[in-house]
């Protein structure tokens, strides 16, 4: 599927590249906890009967002496071939999962690991040619024997001359690998910020260029070592890719800085999807698949994106492709609530959708949506919403959630949530009055409250509203 659904997740951190780059070695401890979770991790895969595996290796068995012999061994536990990446097929891979993860990406893709650091320009899909640099945080670890002076001389020279950096002036960079998102999930906590979902997080480059030369500050104090929040085999690492992410903002001079949760794993299943698939929207996609998993009926939701466009076109509502693309999700996911009990669909869905486990859409996006659903479940009062989800959202986009969801209430009562009702209804607008027409075979489902719901929806509007027949 376009839009991926993760079943089962399980990660170890083995540092399997901790001294490659001093002794040439794949550590021996590092080895038998990663052969040890490759066997567990084999045992559930037959466990779960998934009959296609993919094996990826990286930097540290690519660039280490022993790196065939511990491949070769891994092959024997799993039974299938490992595929060493390149490095830059490493690049290509992770920046095509940011392709699939992100809405129109225009960038730079930086990968960091704990071996190395891949860089790819981006413009949608069209991906440039990627380069690898031994810049991971172990790697830094080990070259400069702990220290923070010898790792930015590293860092330094490493980026000196790189013209692939300069691409990046007044762009995106996408932030892609565990030690950056640790550094992103330590920003969230220490701003209040109240989405907890990693997936394109964004951070204005001055912001994020400030905080990451807080965090070197304090890494040599100790303070780092005591961030709970943060997987304790992280923390020593944060300090490196702090000081890799201050170079990268300090030479490309991003606009913005935003983390992306897709990497190499993501490209590597989008590269296998057909080339049709890889056109669909993501978000689109993931929001016919929560119609089509919880809604009482998905083709009604299809018939509710004609409907609201029926709506905009009469009413010469101004919307921009991103606003029309939003109303779109809206209306797939308009009903995924109500299962719930009454009293609690508005926030029930609005928690699900605003930490919805799909990509391709902003943090600004799900706050949209989420507000959206909210209201058509609860009203649009609003009250008990959190002040700093409503934050997320500009003034423009929040009214409009209102009418959208105002909207959506209307199709729901008119309805009942059923198809083949809202296209014998139509909206029209005559001398500033919104009316709402309904054809002769749906007449009978005109009432006080459709006319009340109408009412509300033409006072957002400025307008006064009526029922009639067509």
């Amino acid at each position: 599927m376009r839009s991926l659904s993760p079943v089962f997740n399980e990660k170890m951190m083995c540092g399997l590249g901790r001294e490659v780059h001093t002794t040439g070695l794949l550590a021996e401890d590092a080895v038998r906890k990663a052969l040890a979770a490759l066997t567990r991790f084999r045992a559930l895969c037959r466990l779960m009967k998934v009959n296609r595996v993919y094996a990826l290796a990286t930097a540290a068995c690519r660039d280490a002496r022993n790196g065939p012999e511990f491949i070769a061994h891994a092959e024997r536990i799993l039974g299938l071939p490992i595929e060493v990446l390149s490095g830059p097929r490493e690049a290509y891979l992770s920046a095509l999962g940011v392709a699939s993860g992100i809405y129109e990406p225009d960038g730079i893709v930086g990968d960091l690991g704990g071996g190395s650091l891949e860089l790819t320009d981006i413009h949608g899909h069209r991906l440039g040619k990627g380069l690898t640099l031994p810049l991971g945080g172990l790697t830094l670890q080990d070259l400069s024997r702990r220290s923070p002076k010898r790792a930015e001389k590293m860092v330094k020279a490493a980026f000196s001359g790189l013209a692939l950096l300069h691409g990046c002036h007044g762009r995106t960079f996408y932030a892609v690998g565990g030690a950056w998102r640790a550094l992103a999930r330590l920003h969230m906590t220490q701003s209040g910020y109240p989405l907890h979902v990693m997936h394109g997080y964004a951070i204005a480059a001055k912001d994020a260029l400030a905080f990451v030369r807080r965090v070197r500050r304090y890494a040599p104090r100790g303070v780092l070592a005591d961030i709970e929040i943060v997987a304790e085999m992280r923390r020593p690492l944060l300090a490196y890719a702090a000081l890799v992410l201050e170079y990268i903002i300090r030479i490309g001079r991003p606009k913005t800085v935003v983390i992306s949760a897709y990497g190499v794993r993501e490209g590597l299943l989008f590269s296998h999807l057909a080339n049709d698939e890889k056109t669909h929207d993501g978000l689109i996609d993931a929001a016919h698949s929560l119609n089509q998993l919880r809604s009482r009926s998905p083709h009604h939701g299809e018939e509710l994106i004609d409907w609201t466009d029926q709506f905009v076109r009469a009413v010469k509502l101004k919307e921009s492709a991103e606003e029309k693309r939003l109303r779109h999700a809206a209306c797939l996911m308009a009903d995924i609530g109500w299962r719930a009990h009454p009293d609690y669909r508005g926030e029930q869905s609005l928690n699900l959708i605003a930490n919805g486990n799909f990509g391709a859409i902003t943090h600004q996006g799900r706050a949209f949506l989420a507000l959206t659903i909210y209201y058509r479940y609860a009203g649009i009062t609003g009250e008990g919403l959190s002040p700093e989800l409503l934050a997320l959202v500009p003034r423009r986009l929040a009214e409009r959630a209102r009418i959208l969801a105002t909207v959506l209430r209307i199709g729901h009562l008119v309805s009942a949530a059923q198809p083949g009702v809202l296209p014998a209804t139509h909206f029209h607008v005559k001398a500033n009055r919104l009316i709402l027409a309904f054809e002769h075979k749906a007449a009978a489902l005109m009432g006080e409250r459709v006319f009340n719901r109408l009412r509300q929806l033409a006072r957002l509007m400025g307008r006064s509203a009526a029922l009639e027949t067509a």
